[in-house]
């Protein structure tokens, strides 16, 4: 849907979670897109997205995707076209998001805006982000591979 005709002009942000469970708090946290009231300027869109069924079918070992046993991939993203806009409206993402920090249990990796290195290790569990620094040591010693969500070689 984003790649529709004048779609690429668009700046954009976004702030995820996994949520393996969403207690009435974490309800009321989604619902209120950290405001007080639920009201505010340039509040970002939130949305779930039901996890389970197949996707859980698959041993977490067998991809680098993770979190399979989550209840919910949550997202808040936001768009806008005046990069005057640019720090307040990642600040209301940002905002939205962290009101839900509490209930998460890790990030899906293509929803990575500015983590870096931490959002790296959000995205998959100690063991997983051993194997996959093992397969970039092997195949991308010198990182050259590194404009995504980076993992880095063991070496750097």
């Amino acid at each position: 849907m984003d790649d529709a005709v004048g779609r690429h002009a668009l700046r954009r942000y976004s702030k995820g979670h996994h949520l393996r469970q969403f207690p009435d708090e974490a309800i009321e946290a989604f619902l209120l897109r950290g405001t007080v009231d639920g009201r505010g300027e340039n509040l970002p869109n939130v949305g779930l997205q039901a996890y389970g069924g197949a996707i859980a079918d698959v041993p977490d070992q067998a991809t680098a995707f993770s979190h399979r046993d989550t209840l919910f991939e949550y997202g808040a993203g936001t768009r806008w076209t005046d990069a005057a806009e640019d720090q307040a409206r990642m600040a209301v993402a940002r905002r939205c998001a962290a009101a839900l920090d509490a209930f998460a249990s890790g990030v899906y990796v293509n929803a990575l805006s500015d983590e870096g290195a931490e959002g790296v290790r959000r995205a998959y569990p100690p063991e997983k982000l051993a194997r996959l620094t093992a397969l970039k040591d092997a195949y991308d010693p010198q990182n050259v591979f590194h404009l995504n969500q980076n993992i880095q070689p063991s070496h750097r």
